[in-house]
């Protein structure tokens, strides 16, 4: 098993920023957190998870070969969902683990510090399935990050992506594989998810800019 130093984060915001910018360095716009509007309820998350469950196992008959990895932080506490529910069904344990992109992201030079998260591999990945799982999908920056760090974990046979909630507004050639919620946004709003393992409350809202 691979570990580094986990770290923890407040709720995951996605929030809009200016292509042209590198993630991360863009002037946010000012949110009236007050007024968000709920999006999906703890209900709502949940049937949104059995439906990527379902598709996962449509898709990937052999478990056998399948390694789910989230991305800190919301993406862990999510793939180990999504393999609860494959085991409900299946009863078969598929392995979980995490891969943190801190050290593979593209705007590390405007950033002062750092966080790193935790990245855990419970399997040897060479050869197999290794469906990434993340709370959401925006310009897919993170995720190409997540690709360069698996390229130092090992030579999966192929890659996947489930992300709970797609917002729009690529800035790279990456789609989700499996989609719990697919979310049309303005580039200036902000996507905020909260789950109960990581803040003790649990819902996706839309905060808008004033």
């Amino acid at each position: 098993m691979i570990e580094s130093r986990p770290a923890s984060e407040p709720a995951s915001q996605h929030a809009g920023q200016p292509a042209s910018q590198p993630a991360g360095t863009h002037q946010r716009a000012t949110f009236r957190s007050d007024a968000a509007p709920l999006l999906l309820t703890p209900d709502e998350i949940g049937r949104a998870l059995r439906r990527v469950s379902h598709e996962i196992l449509e898709q990937l008959p052999d478990l056998s070969q399948v390694v789910l990895l989230g991305i800190p932080t919301r993406g862990v506490p999510l793939a180990r969902r999504i393999a609860s529910v494959i085991k409900e069904f299946e009863g078969i344990d598929v392995p979980v683990g995490s891969v943190d992109v801190g050290l593979y992201r593209d705007d590390l030079d405007y950033r002062p510090t750092t966080r790193l998260g935790p990245t855990e591999v419970p399997v040897n990945l060479d050869g197999r399935t290794v469906v990434l799982v993340d709370d959401v999908l925006f310009t897919g920056r993170t995720i190409r990050a997540a690709l360069d760090a698996l390229a130092d974990l090992g030579r999966p046979r192929n890659v996947q992506l489930a992300a709970l909630v797609d917002r729009g507004h690529r800035q790279l050639p990456i789609r989700a594989d499996y989609v719990g919620k697919n979310l049309p946004t303005s580039v200036e709003e902000r996507v905020t998810v909260q789950l109960e393992e990581t803040d003790g409350t649990e819902g996706v809202w839309l905060e808008r800019a004033r």
